[in-house]
């Protein structure tokens, strides 16, 4: 699904990922990792290899649209470190774009272990008329590509049945992305008239609300 933004082409892609083409920029929002290794360590039972499911996620866009910048927009990892930082060291050894995490309230982990790794860690990141932060942010002038909410919307059918299902949020000055992270939740939206929303259904992304 192609969007354009303030005459700027950007690509949603069904992982949850957002592609800026001119700037050949990728943006990614709630990732969460390490989030299975903390549910597995205090007794949640998710299975193992979902671990690794994230960083296959993870490869696979980037192999896709192949960006010379990738973004986290918050929340790279859920908590402390744990076994998945090793499984993320190997993998950004393996990432030929330059990496910068936009921390999240979930970052809580010193910043001088990914500057290690030579990831850039910043509160925000501003370019061009676009603010690209971790909380929804509003700012004069400027247009805000933002995680956090982990967006979802639910589709309802005639014969009452219903989907939930995980979508990226615009309005006027915004857009909210999907977490991509796996066991991540969803926050229910309720749209307005004024917003637009495009849902990932089946691999695909789906505009299913418009102004």
């Amino acid at each position: 699904m192609i969007a354009t933004i303030q005459n700027e082409i950007f690509i949603l892609h069904p992982s949850g990922a957002l592609f800026w083409k001119e700037k050949n920029l990728l943006l990614i929002s709630d990732v969460h990792l390490g989030k299975v290794s903390h549910f597995r360590k205090h007794g949640v039972a998710i299975p193992n290899n979902a671990i690794v499911e994230n960083f296959k996620r993870l490869s696979a866009i980037v192999e896709v649209f192949a960006p010379e910048k990738l973004i986290f927009l918050g929340d790279l990892f859920h908590s402390s470190k744990n076994q998945e930082w090793n499984l993320f060291e190997e993998w950004v050894s393996c990432c030929v774009s330059e990496i910068t995490l936009v921390a999240g309230n979930h970052d809580i982990i010193n910043k001088k272990h990914y500057e290690k790794i030579k990831i850039n860690v910043v509160p925000l990141l501003e370019i061009d008329a676009f603010l690209l932060t971790h909380h929804p942010t509003t700012k004069e002038g400027f247009f805000n590509f933002s995680g956090h909410i982990h967006p979802g919307v639910i589709l309802r059918g005639l014969g009452g049945q219903s989907l939930k299902l995980r979508c990226f949020y615009q309005n006027n000055d915004q857009m909210i992305l999907p977490a991509f992270g796996e066991f991540t939740g969803k926050h229910i939206v309720k749209p307005s008239q004024e917003d637009i929303i495009y849902a990932i259904a089946n691999e695909e992304v789906v505009l299913v609300n418009k102004k």
